[in-house]
């Protein structure tokens, strides 16, 4: 498992890039079958095919967020929305010192919330930041796939996260997700009450319909729909 970049400042100098992808994660429980690191992981996986696809500067991960809805459970560990905050404008400051003013942020943890408000206020005077992949994207990607949950009842270590990491980290997912579906489609108080009070077991989603063949199909989809994001940033040429 290689989830970080290992280019050279040579290799950055050469290919002088305008925009830098930045995977998000979380450092979260998943259940059973998924580790920790799965948002992180999934971000990673998400940011190095787009990398592989665009002459993007990927940015190492940031590994611990916004998980205070999952701090029931042992081994989950946060950061305050007003750190994340910082720690985005912070690096947006130093790539732009470097000269690369634009920046995507590929979120893989649905409760960074913050990330939204950090991306509207960059983009004040000029589109300068995007936040990837946006639910219409996630949804295409399921529908792309094949796969059979629908996001909101697949919320958490689910079809879509087990099927990706089957794919491309197959060694991060354990025995036992073909039997640890969980349905709790009716939340209505889970930003007060957190997961437990859904879930004994982490999981809000059907681990047990995932495939390695959803999880591939799923990357091609989100990879084709990131150009969209680079026209909305007004990058030109990016092929070139």
């Amino acid at each position: 498992m290689n989830l970080l970049p290992t280019i050279t400042t040579v290799d950055v100098q050469e290919q002088a890039p305008r925009v830098a992808v930045l995977p998000i994660g979380s450092f979260e429980q998943h259940a059973g079958h998924l580790p920790l690191i799965t948002d992180t992981a999934i971000a990673c996986v998400i940011s190095r095919e787009i990398a592989a696809a665009y002459p993007v500067l990927l940015l190492p991960p940031i590994t611990i967020a916004c998980s205070h809805e999952h701090s029931a459970w042992p081994g989950t560990v946060s950061i305050s929305a007003r750190t994340l905050h910082l720690m985005i404008t912070d690096l947006a400051q130093s790539l732009e010192a470097s000269g690369i003013r634009k920046l995507v942020l590929v979120n893989a943890h649905g409760g960074n919330y913050v990330l939204s408000n950090v991306v509207q206020e960059a983009n004040v005077a000029e589109p300068r930041m995007s936040l990837f992949p946006q639910s219409q994207e996630w949804n295409r990607a399921r529908e792309r796939a094949g796969l059979v949950s629908e996001a909101h009842d697949d919320m958490h270590a689910g079809e879509i996260e087990t099927s990706i990491l089957l794919h491309a980290e197959p060694d991060l997912v354990r025995p036992g997700y073909d039997t640890a579906d969980h349905a709790a489609s009716d939340r209505p108080f889970l930003l007060t009450e957190g997961m437990k009070a859904y879930t004994d077991t982490g999981v809000i989603g059907f681990p047990s319909y995932a495939t390695a063949e959803k999880g591939k199909a799923v990357l091609v989809s989100l990879v084709n729909d990131f150009e969209a994001h680079l026209h909305a940033l007004r990058v030109k040429g990016i092929h070139d």
